[in-house]
């Protein structure tokens, strides 16, 4: 009996609300609010611009079509870099930034690759990050591999809005079907076409019938799928958009559910619209009966960053000291996050507000001393969050008429209620409101107004050793600067001293970091005894010790040394909390650094609703794979809980080795704010770059068929295989920001179990003779975590009953199965002996698992 391809069951996750940075919004059928950034990197022209507007333009009317007369692209927002030349039509952005794109229109991810692509990592029917289109495809590179760049949008559009997937896929462009034919994978099957092998050398082409490959029983390798240049299929947009034909997505009567695409893998074999229109979006609106407006847009040019810090000196920061911890947070952004060029001011803030500092541009150090001496040093008095605001608004309204884009760092300890009196002037302002929350009170209107405004959101605890605060300004830096210009973190640490005033280890400055390195060292009672060496062995001296502050800093001049650097700190008080944390910039300007990005997937929780950690390690664009990545949680309490995320394919992880690396977030332990942290190291051995193309990439088309004849498109660029992908040692940490979970029970009335293991979403097979060999990652007893209790595996001849009728499907014995701790390989053979011959082409197999308290996976 031949197994020609395995089909595995997964069922679908519940959606979840996700921490999306996006802005867009539906109003009467039209998408607001969309934007879409040009890169810093990318060169002045501005037929970009031109071609961006035809392209939403064109791409609207193709959207209204295939959505039934739904959905219509409204207004659209283009954000300028700040080196292009001014212009006139240009207006200054609110809350647009580059960390709220859409789209982004930036170099490709591998040279010569100007392939478009949505950067999707989550769920069927969750929204996805960004649209990536290079400038080149813009002006008209690819186009015909590609198809037109209204209809290729609206393709990435549907990946980005709704969470749908490709019905192609490049690693398995053939499948043998019920029928016994040899398909290439697509949706609809109506759409025509011919299967050779094309290729060309010198000056020659040659076409040829594709081979049966004895092992696969499908077509070999080279062989590939020329489509009809013209033909009459109207579906789908998620295979091809580019056939003139091609109007509408595949719904419930045209989806192909044998095709291997990634749609029917990801979302249970529903078709593209049967996802569509179980949307919010489709649930909320109605067809139009007349044809929409074209879409409106405004340029928007970003300018220099205007900052005011606005401090809280309330009576409650003489407490848990909170005065000295927020002073030496406020100081390393000072000195060492916010960019030169930055106008920044300070107000101060109890039950009144006082202006301690205009705005002043920073162009050195001696701009930078100016403002730390006007930190302030006492605490007292009540606490008055909108007199702060309004006073911070009166700063920057002195340097400019406008206050679109500016941006206020609040940082308070405690609840005003009266703060929510301001919430619509600071609606209206344009200012982009930060919020830092420091201690157990953190006030919900100010939470608000950094929601609705596109500010960040942090939350630090009293616990010094935790460096919260230090973190929280850190991950401050501009949203729209070159990332050249980024400060970045490369370490962050603290220890509570008793008994052993040590605090000893290494911090890595990799080659792709070393500019503007900063030390900083932090105490609670007795300046410590520091001694800092290089990757040579030289020791560092002339730390700037500030005792008022409790804190040391050394600047490393010019580009820090390549290597491992080592410190020492001895502590001179018992006990003694000591941190450390290390920032550095580009070594250069042309070679961009790693990076970590992280976040929750919710905003917002209810207990007992499971949360995802995401952390993406990239270089450029190009992700990071074999890191080891550490989040820490820590509850508003300063209890923490640490996880090791996995870039695995499996549990939380929606895609192996793309970078991205995840896991469940369930141990919540009291109601309140939560914060983020994460630590990801690289080692010279493990670590790598990542050369294969982007997931949901769009399909390039090898050619067409016109008149029986195949037009043959260029080849796809191939990759290098000898290009080095091994990366030296690094490390890089980050905040996450905060998060809020409510209905948390008392500790005795948690239930000892409430969560089942975690879907299996990367299951196999392969034939070996008579037996299917199945290999999966073992889910956890409470989702990915601990060891299941047993497994149950389903076969069957048929998809839809194996879907809808789990229970009722032919069971496989899997008495000598015991699960393995969560996230190791399981590997399991079984002789399929009662399938029938005429479905042994397709076998279907689902699996499920169940742990000790009776809870079955999804």
């Amino acid at each position: 009996m031949w197994l020609f391809r395995s089909f595995v069951f997964l069922l679908v996750l519940c959606l979840l609300h996700r921490s999306n940075s996006s802005f867009i919004r539906l109003n009467n059928n039209g998408f607001e609010d969309i934007i879409i950034v040009i890169d810093p990197s990318v060169p002045e022209d501005e037929k970009i611009i031109e071609q961006i507007q035809d392209m939403v333009t064109t791409a609207s009317t193709y959207l209204f079509e295939a959505t039934e007369r739904r959905f219509f692209f409204k207004n659209v927002s283009i954000l300028i870099p700040e080196n292009w030349k001014e212009n006139t039509r240009y207006k200054r952005p609110k809350h647009e930034n580059y960390e709220h794109a859409d789209v982004i229109v930036a170099p490709p991810t591998l040279p010569g690759r100007d392939e478009p692509y949505t950067k999707q990592f989550t769920e069927c029917g969750e929204k996805g990050e960004h649209i990536h289109f290079t400038p080149d495809f813009l002006l008209g590179k690819n186009q015909n591999e590609y198809g037109p760049p209204g209809r290729l949008f609206v393709h990435e559009w549907a990946h980005l809005r709704w969470g749908v997937f490709d019905e192609y896929n490049e690693d398995q462009p053939f499948y043998r079907a019920k029928s016994k034919k040899i398909e290439a994978t697509r949706c609809s099957t109506g759409i025509s076409g011919i299967n050779r092998v094309y290729k060309c050398q010198g000056g020659s082409c040659i076409t040829r019938t594709c081979r049966t490959d004895s092992k696969t029983k499908l077509y070999e390798k080279d062989c590939q799928f020329f489509p009809d240049k013209v033909q009459t299929e109207k579906a789908s947009i998620m295979f091809t958009q580019s056939i003139d034909s091609v109007v509408e997505f595949c719904n419930e009567k045209t989806h192909n559910r044998e095709a291997p695409s990634l749609q029917n893998k990801k979302c249970n074999f529903r078709s593209t619209w049967e996802v569509i229109s179980s949307s919010e979006d489709f649930n909320n609106t109605i067809p139009m009966v007349t044809p929409p407006p074209p879409p409106v847009f405004s340029l928007l040019k970003i300018n220099q960053r205007i900052v005011c810090l606005v401090l809280d000196k309330s009576e409650s920061m003489a407490s848990y000291d909170r005065l000295n911890q927020m002073n030496q947070a406020a100081k390393h952004f000072l000195l060492q996050i916010v960019e030169n060029g930055s106008w920044v001011g300070m107000v101060h803030f109890d039950s009144t507000a006082t202006i301690v500092n205009k705005s002043i541009q920073i162009i050195s150090s001696d701009e930078r001393n100016t403002l730390l001496a006007w930190l302030p040093t006492q605490a007292w008095g009540g606490t008055s969050i909108c007199s702060g605001i309004k006073s911070a608004f009166q700063v920057i309204g002195e340097l400019s008429p406008h206050l679109d884009g500016s941006e206020v760092v609040l940082l308070t300890d405690g609840e005003d209620y009266t703060a929510s009196s301001c919430i619509d002037e600071v609606k209206r302002s344009g200012a982009i409101v930060h919020f830092i929350a420091l201690g157990t009170a953190a006030d919900k209107a100010v939470i608000e107004m950094s929601k609705i405004t596109g500010g960040r959101h942090f939350y630090a605890s009293d616990k010094a050793q935790n460096n919260g605060l230090i973190d929280a300004f850190g991950a401050l830096t501009s949203g729209n600067t070159e990332l050249s210009q980024k400060s970045l973190q490369l370490e962050s640490k603290g220890l509570t001293l008793n008994s052993n005033p040590w605090m000893n280890d290494t911090v890595i400055i990799d080659s792709t970091v070393g500019k503007d390195t900063l030390f900083l060292i932090t105490w609670n009672s007795l300046p410590p005894s520091i001694s800092l060496w290089d990757p040579n062995g030289t020791i560092m001296e002339n730390f700037t010790v500030d005792e008022t502050s409790k804190m040391a800093y050394l600047s490393i001049p010019g580009t820090a040394k390549v290597g491992t650097w080592a410190y020492s700190l001895q502590a001179k008080a018992n006990p003694e909390t000591l941190t450390i944390t290390v920032t550095s910039r580009a070594a250069n300007s042309s070679v961009p650094p790693i990076t970590l990005n992280a976040k929750m997937n919710k905003d917002i929780n209810s207990f007992p609703s499971p949360m995802i950690v995401y952390a993406e390690i990239r270089q450029g664009f190009v992700p990071v794979l074999g890191a080891n990545v550490t989040a820490v949680i820590e509850s508003q309490s300063g209890r923490t809980e640490v996880l090791e995320l996995l870039d695995n394919g499996a549990g939380a992880d929606s895609f192996k080795n793309d970078g991205v690396y995840s896991r469940y977030f369930t141990a919540y332990t009291e109601n309140g704010s939560y914060s983020l942290k994460v630590w990801a190291h690289g080692g010279a051995n493990t670590a790598r770059l990542s050369l294969q193309p982007p997931l949901n990439r769009a399909a390039y088309i090898p050619g067409w068929v016109v008149n029986g004849e195949i037009e043959a498109n260029p080849p796809r660029p191939e990759i290098d295989e000898d290009t080095q992908t091994t990366l030296e040692d690094f490390s890089r940490t980050v905040s996450g920001g905060a998060f809020v979970v409510s209905q948390v029970p008392r500790p005795e009335y948690l239930l000892d179990d409430l969560h089942p293991p975690s879907q299996i979403t990367d299951l196999d097979a392969t034939l070996q003779e008579d037996e299917i060999i199945l290999t999966w990652t073992a889910p956890g007893d409470n989702f990915d975590v601990g060891k299941a209790q047993h497994y149950i595996i389903k076969i069957s001849g048929s998809i839809l009953d194996l879907r809808d009728s789990f229970d009722d499907a032919l069971q496989v014995n899997t008495t000598d199965l015991s699960p393995k701790e969560a996230n190791s390989k399981e590997i399991f053979a079984f002789k399929p002996g009662n399938i029938s011959e005429e479905n042994a082409t397709h076998i279907f197999i689902a699996i499920k698992s169940i742990d000790k308290s009776n809870l079955t996976s999804k």
